[in-house]
């Protein structure tokens, strides 16, 4: 049987979940509207 109070014990988070999370939020994406303000320019640029 497993005893859940002494895993409880044994748990430690994962730092790299840590690591992700911060290197997600700290890093400016590319979405899809900015990558259609980038097309409208470029074709309007090309006219």
């Amino acid at each position: 049987m497993i005893n859940f109070e002494e895993e409880l014990l044994k748990f430690h988070p994962s730092l790299e979940v840590e690591e992700v999370e911060d290197a997600i939020y700290n890093q400016d994406l590319t979405d899809m509207s900015d990558l259609f303000v980038k097309m409208v320019k470029e074709v309007t640029n090309e006219e």
